[in-house]
């Protein structure tokens, strides 16, 4: 059979549809399709995480996270990231295909209105078209460039109005048609439309009140825009919130059909189990609530799916059939780990400290000073390399302290003590105390880390308290709690995850039972090590201090579990106060998956740093932006706000009526979109536009002359911004346009040009029902940031007259 013969993906996915029976056809519907033998399908699992990396396959290349990798503003090597990532995913697959399926759920589109999500190191920026843009960069590493065969299918999620995690599952976003169309689509619309991502996640939450799962902008939007099928997986068990906590429909089965209809193509209910999920739509077809021709379209779109990847094809057709298990964590992605780590790092402020002369004398100060955490969507890491182990291998002399308090517990005259070996064991009471160091993650929640073992106490299946845990961990976390002090000195210790007391048994053990505090065991604390203080000695004599700060990735921000605040935790603050008091010369390092509100800092020290989490690599990647190997590059793509108190409730998702985000949000930031520094300096001259005047649709090149007038090479993210100046509706401040990463030596100047397109200069017209350019003239700003603009110019867009309407109040100028 020649090429021009072969049958089309769609006339293979037509005869496999005619040859399937009806129950055949339903099994195919789950998150693990059922095998059917006489035709050769084999089994077939959607959902492979690949956030950042594979996750949850055992060990695996470790990126940056998200965030991190958007800090980078660099398209080609996130896309790089991608399909490292891809090719891990295919070497899991060949090694365990039952387990390992080719379709991942990555990348998360949500963009980040509001810092406090708690899950925020997984999206890419609060800019819509700067999200689109990067998350398309990396869905298209992960699918490959092959021109039939797929990599892996990228699922884009989660689809829609998703930045809530508390009562997730219950709360409705309310999208104003504006704010749905300029905002919360674009970001999911750029890589499906390019083809990047071919498979989409619904969300748990409302949007205007209906649940996303039958939201009909599924089918009127999302499959609108795809060049071809797009296969609708929904959340894990969110189907059966329908008839569950959301109470929209009177039963499982309605529920189950009615997602179906509404464009859900593939079930992820109840684990591997199927059973479920083909008995509810088998009892839906036979009370008439979904037709065949609704399973089959289903059956289509997954079965297109698999036809792309080769699922169905001889092996020897595959063309990723030479990767092997070698390639995770080859030499190759190790190095793209520490290059991605280095390309994210933001330089906050710097007076001039950094980068930090060599050799200098370093206390390496804090709870992250030696640790690098994994968060809920990343592999296992196969290393790790923290900032201490990295300037230690390059610094003759590196001391270094967590900062943390150490203390011991006591109930009247006995201790508490445990197990010194690695495996440790329960905590009892006896005559010989344990100690344990105190890490403070925010909100009065701390982890206790036994000083014996170095493990981490948390409460085993049955509530005994034991030190045998590698830190805070899992879906849900164990290993933290808090003290509830009482007068005399006395506390209690509440474990947070079943909001139950510790008490103290006939047998000695301490256990996780007390219904309330009257149930409760009083502690004393005898503090055996004052880590604010101990830490203040070791800065005090050393040349200078860098402190590291931030979050735990499972802890107080994480899926869940949204923040409250912006503040660091209060250990944390104090420490960090503590050792610039003893030696003014103190770099604050911060890792977080989130923005902090770190006026103190910003104001007193000389220099600070911020990265995401960053995997395997991170600490040889900040100690080269340390010690000046490597030029911070990264940019913020979000806000960074002095107080929680400028930001709107949670559950406000009018980021136009809210005036939040960059793009609205009229207060001074404490650092602001796109922002970061260089460790030289760069002048920008000499705007230029193609054209002065243009009809709507057109495309301008915007130059600008770029010159590094410092003596060392350095990286700079040109930047380009327009504001309309005056117009029927609210429009943005200012509004992210273009960009372009430029690498220049000492003294070189170089041209930069950018692209503007007018034809994305136009805003909702809820009325007209579509997008409208109107005839206005809009400001060009170039410049290091949003609010850093270093050149203005104008152009003047010929589009349409828009009549002033009563349902869209008039605005003048850019509001």
């Amino acid at each position: 059979m020649t090429d021009r013969t072969m049958p089309s993906h769609q006339e293979r996915v037509d005869a496999l549809v005619a040859q399937l029976t009806l129950p055949e056809k339903i099994g195919l519907l789950h998150q693990w399709q059922a095998p059917v033998p006489r035709l050769g399908l084999p089994g077939f699992r959607t959902g492979t995480e690949a956030l950042h990396g594979v996750a949850w396959l055992g060990p695996a290349t470790v990126f940056p996270q998200a965030i991190g990798l958007a800090s980078s503003w660099n398209p080609e090597l996130v896309r790089a990231v991608g399909a490292a990532a891809g090719d891990e995913v295919r070497a899991k697959h060949h090694a365990d295909p039952h387990q390992v399926g080719l379709n991942v759920w990555a990348p998360v589109v949500n963009p980040l209105r509001d810092p406090r999500w708690g899950r925020n190191e997984e999206g890419w920026s609060e800019d819509p078209w700067l999200t689109g843009r990067l998350a398309t960069a990396y869905a298209e590493g992960l699918r490959g460039d092959h021109p039939q065969r797929l990599r892996t299918a990228p699922t884009v999620k989660h689809f829609l109005g998703y930045n809530n995690e508390t009562d997730r599952a219950t709360t409705s976003s309310d999208l104003p048609p504006r704010v749905l169309h300029e905002y919360e689509l674009p970001a999911f619309r750029a890589p499906i439309a390019a083809g990047a991502a071919v498979a989409a996640m619904a969300s748990y939450n409302l949007v205007d009140g209906v649940p996303a799962h039958l939201s009909p902008l599924i089918e009127d939007e999302l499959r609108r825009w795809a060049p071809g099928e797009v296969l609708v997986v929904g959340d894990a068990d969110a189907v059966g919130n329908l008839a569950g906590v959301q109470g929209h429909l009177p039963d499982q089965v309605s529920g189950f059909a009615a997602a179906l209809r509404a464009g859900i193509d593939s079930f992820t209910e109840d684990a591997a189990d199927s059973g479920p999920t083909r008995r509810r739509l088998a009892e839906a077809l036979r009370r008439g609530l979904i037709s065949v021709s609704d399973v089959d379209r289903a059956v289509r779109r997954a079965l297109t799916l698999r036809l792309r990847l080769g699922d169905l094809d001889p092996p020897e057709t595959d063309p990723y059939a030479t990767i092997t298990a070698d390639v995770v964590n080859c030499p190759e992605h190790r190095e793209l780990a520490r290059e991605a780590t280095r390309q994210s790092v933001v330089l906050l402020g710097n007076d001039g400290l950094l980068p930090l002369a060599s050799p200098p004398r370093i206390a390496v100060l804090g709870p992250l000073a030696d640790a690098v955490y994994e968060d809920w969507y990343s592999g296992t890491l196969p290393y790790a390399v923290t900032l201490r182990d990295a300037l230690a291998t390059r610094l003759p002399q590196v001391t270094t302290h967590p900062g943390t308090d150490r203390i011991a517990l006591r109930v009247d005259e006995q201790y508490v003590s445990c197990p010194n070996s690695t495996d440790g064991g329960p905590l009892t009471l006896g005559a010989e105390a344990a100690w344990f160091d105190v890490f403070d993650w925010g909100r009065d929640t701390v982890a206790l880390r036994a000083v014996g073992n170095g493990r981490h106490v948390g409460a085993d299946d049955d509530g005994l308290l034991v030190n045998d845990r590698r830190g805070p961990g899992g879906w849900v976390v164990r290993e933290t709690f808090q003290f509830d002090p009482l007068p005399g000195g006395t506390a209690l210790l509440r474990h947070l995850a079943t909001d139950r007391y510790v008490t103290v048994d006939a047998d000695g053990r301490l256990r996780v039972d007390g219904d309330g505090p009257q149930a409760a065991t009083a502690f004393g604390i005898e503090l055996g090590g004052d880590g604010a203080a101990e830490a203040a000695a070791l800065a005090a004599a050393a040349d200078v201090a860098v402190v590291a700060l931030g979050n735990h990735p499972m802890v107080n921000g994480r899926e869940t579990e949204d923040r409250v605040d912006l503040a660091l935790p209060a250990r944390q603050e104090a420490l960090l106060r503590a050792v610039h008091a003893a030696n003014p010369r103190t770099v604050l390092v911060l890792t977080s998956s989130y923005p902090y509100a770190v006026g103190w800092a910003r104001e007193h020290l000389p220099a600070v740093l911020w990265s995401a989490h960053g995997g395997q690599e991170h600490g040889n990647a900040l100690a080269d932006v340390l010690l000046g190997v490597a030029e911070p590059g990264g940019r913020l793509t979000q806000t960074w706000y002095a107080d929680a108190a400028e930001l709107p409730d949670l559950l406000d998702y009018d980021v136009i009526g809210a005036d939040s985000t960059y793009l609205y949000y009229r207060g001074e930031p404490l650092y602001p979109f796109g922002h970061g520094l260089s460790y030289t300096r760069f002048d920008y001259a000499n705007l230029r536009l193609s054209a002065a005047t243009v009809t709507a649709g057109t495309e301008i090149e915007v130059s600008v002359e770029l010159t590094n007038s410092g003596t060392r090479a350095g990286e700079e993210v040109v930047q380009l911004y327009t504001r309309q100046r005056r117009s029927r509706v609210k429009q943005p401040l200012r509004q992210l346009r273009d960009f372009t990463r430029v690498t220049l030596g000492p003294g070189e100047c170089r041209t930069v040009t950018l692209r503007l397109r007018t034809a994305e200069l136009g805003w909702w017209d809820s009325e007209r029902g579509g997008q409208v350019v109107e005839d206005a003239t809009h400001t060009v700003l170039v410049g290091r940031s949003a609010t850093d603009v270093r050149l203005i110019g104008a152009v003047a867009v010929r589009g349409e007259a828009v009549p002033t309407s009563s349902r869209q109040p008039s605005a003048s100028g850019a509001r």
